[in-house]
């Protein structure tokens, strides 16, 4: 599982993706979504502005699995 650390309170699903480099433009996560590929905590997300806070997992159909974290929390560890 990959984690993403942010500095903000929340990132949302699209910026995650492109962030991620699991889609390249707004029209490739437009499409994921669209496909129902995307699973927030086990609940499929369609929405892309859908904001995810540390601690929610995305998974994707074909296995790939991302922790949100704090970047706070990375620097305690």
């Amino acid at each position: 599982m990959k984690t993403v650390a942010i500095t903000t309170p929340y990132i949302t699903l699209g910026q995650l993706l492109k962030f991620s480099n699991l889609a390249q433009s707004g029209g490739a996560i437009k499409m994921m979504l669209e496909a129902e590929e995307c699973f927030v905590d086990g609940v499929l997300e369609t929405r892309r502005g859908r904001k995810l806070y540390p601690g929610m997992t995305l998974r994707l159909i074909d296995g790939t699995e991302i922790q949100v974290t704090h970047a706070a929390d990375q620097s305690d560890a």
